[in-house]
Parts: C-alpha cells; structure tokens; sequence
C-alpha cells in the first residue's frame, strides 16, 4: 500500500541528505520525494510517497522522527488531505491528430506550453490518479519525453504543525 508522509523539517545544510540516506540504508521504497520552503523559511516541507505495510510503515515514521532537523512527521494515508503534482508531457502529433491532442489536453484542463511542427508540450497539474489517467490516454500518440514532479499534499482542514520555540 502506497503511503504518503508528510515531514516539517528545519532549512539546514544536509537535512535533505540524512532524509535520503535513511531510505537507502534502511532499503525503503521511495515513489516520489519532494521538497521546499514553507511559509516560513527557516523551515521546509518535504513529502514522500513510499509503500509498505503499516510495520515498515511506522518504522519509516520512527526513523524519521528521530533524525535532528526534524519538527514533526505526519502519515497523510488515512487523513483527508489535498494532494498535487505536475507534469510536463511531450507528445508527437501528424497534421491530422493535432487537434485530438489538445481536446485531450483540455479535458484534463491542461495547458499547451509549447509546440514545433513535429510535437506538442503539455502541462497536466492534479492528484496523481489524475495525472496517471492523462498520460494513458496520449500514450497512443506516443510520448517522446515526460517530467513529473511528485506529489505534494497538505492534511485538509487543520494545521499540522506549530513552530518549536526556540
């Protein structure tokens, strides 16, 4: 089962690479990983998704509390949460498909972001299920090149944190 964790983190040199080579040497599978400043900026969001059962799970969690920049570790598995990612994908058209394409692109509500005579850029932002779905409807036309982003989610409805005084 796919898990998404959310960790609130201080902006310190090295805090991303102690994250990294907890997953590697503990051989955790990591989908996605991604991070950046909050609103404030001494400290950084980072969002995992990652599978397992829920004992690897609550180890991953238990490990990651106790490395030192971390503020606090959430599992946004079973909360109602918002989740987005980005993705630029690069499909090849023929005069007569063009337009099929960008139906396409606009049923995902994506954007054309730039076109040549022989393929066509387009940016498809939603859940993942979202993005999964768009890139299996173009792969008939054929993607020359794809970029997603990884996920981003924020819990709905609470804030998950509040700033350690220092």
């Amino acid at each position: 089962m796919k898990h998404t964790i959310s960790i609130l983190m201080e902006n310190r040199f090295g805090a991303f690479d102690r994250v990294a080579n907890l997953f590697s040497g503990k051989g955790f599978n990591l989908h996605s990983i991604t991070i950046g400043e909050t609103e404030m900026r001494d400290i950084m969001r980072m969002t995992i998704v990652t599978s397992g059962d829920a004992q690897i799970v609550d180890q991953v969690i238990k490990q990651l509390n106790r490395l030192v920049d971390t503020i606090k570790v959430v599992d946004l598995t079973d909360h109602q949460r918002t989740e987005r990612e980005l993705a630029l994908i690069t499909v090849h058209y023929e005069k007569g498909n063009l337009q099929e394409v960008k139906n396409i692109c606009d049923i995902f509500r994506g954007k054309v972001v730039d076109i040549n005579n022989k393929s066509v850029m387009l940016e498809v932002t939603g859940p993942p299920v979202k993005i999964d779905a768009a890139v299996n409807v173009l792969m008939p036309f054929g993607i020359k090149e794809m970029a997603r982003t990884g996920t981003v989610a924020l819990k709905r409805g609470e804030q998950i944190y509040q700033k350690k005084e220092i």
